[in-house]
């Protein structure tokens, strides 16, 4: 597995979450990896937000699939109600310390935000953290059937798990 960048603030750390629309990709592994860092006790000290390259959903709720998927599978259903789509921001690429792109697309699209002033390790596929599969793109679930979105949430949850465990070894022993 791939090691996370050091924090830009000793003892913070802060994850960008990112899709085309900000309505069920991004939003779910917002919610997964939101959770799964609050079960590690580090929900004071890493933050994620998601967001959308696009802008045709802005402002609108996550997907009302995704969103009952997730209320089935028992995670907080206050995170995916108070969803609201955004898009990320050029100053995103400063401001976190990980930006993950759920597919190629959008890793494309936020290397062209950056206007060639990168950092590359900051900037990956959220696959990159996959364990059964690195570097994989989480598939968009949009256009097709309920099935869809139970496979990017199981992949979202075991990259949710890398994503906690490496935080978790982050952490280890800083204050």
């Amino acid at each position: 597995m791939p090691t996370l960048p050091s924090p830009r603030t000793p003892g913070r750390y802060r994850i960008a979450l990112v899709c085309l629309g900000n309505i069920c990709r991004s939003p779910m592994a917002d919610v997964v990896l939101t959770d799964r860092i609050a079960a590690a006790g580090l929900h004071d000290r890493v933050t994620v937000v998601s967001s959308g390259t696009g802008d045709w959903h802005v402002g609108g709720p996550m997907d009302r699939r995704a969103a009952a998927l997730l209320a089935t599978e028992g995670y907080p259903i206050d995170l995916a109600s108070a969803h609201r789509a955004q898009q990320v921001q050029p100053s995103w690429l400063t401001d976190c310390d990980l930006l993950l792109a759920m597919d190629r697309q959008n890793l494309h699209d936020l290397h062209a935000l950056a206007d060639g002033d990168l950092e590359p390790d900051r900037v990956r596929l959220f696959g990159d953290f996959d364990p059964v599969d690195p570097g994989a793109e989480v598939p968009d679930p949009y256009f097709g059937g309920d099935d869809g979105f139970h496979g990017v949430l199981a992949m979202v949850e075991r990259t949710s798990d890398a994503l906690a465990d490496a935080l978790q070894a982050e952490f280890r022993g800083s204050p």
